[in-house]
């Protein structure tokens, strides 16, 4: 597990893409340094995150935002899981579990209401029958669950995550982890730690020197240990922190903190810097602000076409520009963390689908200056971030990688061309919407401006085709060297077999005549239709030999962008005298008249 030392340059340029708000000072929450407890570094999943990630993660999968309101102020993930873990009580008050299912409130006697939010406390005589009902739904496949089946399943994964949460440092009902020290050798004890060992969500305490990277203890099994040797000295911090934070002490709970994070330097100093440089990127969250800058390029491109143009232009330029520096920091540091080229998931690609859109409208609106190319590289930039946003729900978004994906060398080559081929394709699409509407709902469209239009979209769809066709290939090659077969017909292949199809159909029927500038336009807006089946369709089928990109949700979603697609479809090969404003006419009887007055 090597860890690059670029991290401290990249740190410094993540947080000025940040627009500072890396800057800001440390949270403090009753005088304890939330932050050093942030950066402690535990293996969770195989990958070695700060826990500030892992508290964020659990909150998103357990309550949909890593944030809640209580009383007045916003509590953040990291002080909810430290309630989880020391302050069992006050957490069991906390309305953290999200339930949208009428039957499953009903099953609960609850009454469906404005707040969607449920206490522990609320949910915790039903536990049992929670229990059955999901462990029926299990049985069932999941394309035949029904809604009811589907989300009492989800309940309870959620719940048995948070019991996970809660049972890692120390058993909820017990003295607590000093205690557990203290009788340590005791057969009583026995019990205790293979529970811990089993329940265990994480791994606090990294490997001795000499030990495997991957060698990294658990509570309960540091404790196991401790019966027949000296007891891992990471385990004492650990104690004295969740005492003093059970018992509201700041500079007790402080001084826990540092010592155990020395004690994390002094073992493994990579883990710590790694946990240290992806806080910073959780506290930053460069993608975040890159949607805030290019809806803010957007706006000043829109009000420049209402006035004064020659500034506010040139100024969404640059908000455009510097929306895609933050969003490619976003993409570095995640490369950086990962240690792998920058797709290998569904989120990550919906982010370079993105970055790839936005620096292609660069170079298109660099050389035509008609400042359309800026309009919707930053609506497909701020478009492709919202959706990558929705696709966080599931938790880590920089999971370890599927054995099927375990190659840097296709990740860089297979993966990254035929994602930039899904970006090259839906910027082109866009940029025929965008010749749709103006067509039609522009008094007097510059035939010039038209023609610009155009030649962007051809020209985009010509680099697509490439970069689809080369990624298609070299997935074929991929498939021979993992799976001993060139081409299976697997829906995932099968997609991006279609991308290519398509848009090599788009040149060669402008190419034989058979459709002019309108035609071009529909058939690469209806490009998008065929690259949104390809990139998210598929993983909706569960069949084929991609696992790692299966997802069961967003059918909806996906439905109602296919028809908004078929919709401008229609529009764009409507003739245009249905749309154009024209003024009333007047009878040569009334003109007549009006010159005689």
């Amino acid at each position: 597990m090597n860890f690059p030392r670029t991290i401290p340059w990249l740190a410094a340029a993540l947080a000025l893409a940040g627009l500072g708000a890396a800057r800001l000072p440390p949270s403090k929450v009753r005088g304890l340094d939330l932050d050093g407890f942030a950066r402690i570094p535990v293996l969770e999943r195989g990958r070695v995150k700060p826990i500030d990630s892992l508290a964020r993660n659990s909150l998103l999968m357990i309550r949909g935002r890593q944030s809640f309101q209580l009383l007045g102020r916003t509590v953040g993930a990291d002080e909810w899981l430290l309630d989880v873990m020391f302050r069992p009580d006050v957490a069991a008050e906390q309305q953290v579990f999200v339930i949208n299912d009428p039957e499953v409130l009903g099953l609960m006697g609850l009454q469906q209401e404005s707040s969607r939010y449920f206490a522990l406390k609320t949910l915790a005589p039903h536990f049992d029958e929670i229990q059955r009902q999901a462990s029926a739904a299990q049985q069932i496949d999941s394309k035949r669950r029904t809604r009811f089946q589907a989300a009492i399943l989800n309940l309870f994964e959620r719940l048995y995550l948070y019991h996970r949460l809660q049972n890692t440092m120390q058993l909820p009902g017990t003295p607590g982890l000093a205690a557990e020290l203290e009788s340590v050798s005791t057969p009583e004890a026995t019990r205790r730690h293979e529970a811990l060992i089993h329940l265990a969500a994480f791994r606090p305490l990294p490997p001795f020197a000499g030990e495997a990277p991957e060698a990294w203890r658990n509570v309960g099994e540091a404790l196991r240990e401790g019966r027949s040797r000296a007891v891992d000295p990471g385990l004492a911090p650990l104690a004295r922190l969740a005492s003093s934070y059970g018992a509201n002490e700041p500079d007790a709970f402080n001084s826990a903190v540092a010592d155990f994070n020395g004690i994390a330097a002094a073992r493994f100093p990579e883990a710590l810097r790694q946990a240290r440089f992806e806080h910073l990127f959780n506290r930053v969250q460069p993608f975040y602000a890159g949607m805030v800058v290019y809806v803010l390029a957007l706006l000043a491109l829109f009000l420049g076409w209402l006035w004064n143009r020659s500034i506010l232009q040139p100024a969404a330029f640059g908000l455009l520009v510097a929306g895609c520096a933050i969003h490619t920091a976003g993409l570095v540091a995640r490369i950086v963390l990962q240690g792998r080229p920058p797709v290998t998931n569904l989120y990550s690609s919906a982010v370079f689908v993105g970055w790839t859109a936005v620096v292609l409208g660069i170079v298109l609106e660099h050389i035509f200056r008609k400042g359309f190319a800026i309009a919707v590289a930053a609506a497909s930039g701020f478009a492709s971030l919202i959706v990558a946003h929705h696709l966080m729900v599931d938790g880590d978004t920089m999971e370890m990688m599927r054995a099927v994906l375990d190659s840097n060398f296709w990740l860089a080559t297979h993966v990254v061309s035929i994602t930039v081929g899904y970006g090259g394709t839906f910027l082109a699409g866009a940029l025929a919407i965008a010749y749709a509407v103006r067509v039609h709902f522009s008094r007097e469209p510059n035939p010039a401006t038209t023609r610009s239009l155009v030649s962007m979209t051809y020209g985009v769809i010509c680099f697509s085709l490439f970069f689809s066709f080369v990624g298609t290939v070299l997935g074929g090659i991929w498939a021979d060297q993992s799976w001993g077969r060139f081409w299976g017909w697997d829906p995932k292949e099968n997609g991006a077999l279609l991308i290519v199809l398509w848009n090599a159909m788009i040149l060669h029927a402008r190419w034989g005549g058979y459709v002019r500038e309108k035609g071009i336009m529909a058939m690469a807006i209806f490009g998008n239709v065929i690259t949104s089946l390809s990139w998210f369709g598929v993983n909706m089928l569960g069949i084929g030999l991609h696992s790692y990109g299966f997802m069961d949700g967003a059918f909806e979603a996906l439905a109602a962008f296919i028809a908004s697609q078929l919709v401008l479809v229609g529009l764009t090969l409507s003739p245009r005298r249905f749309w154009k404003l024209r003024r009333p006419r007047v009878s040569q009887r009334v003109c007549e008249r009006a010159t005689r007055v």
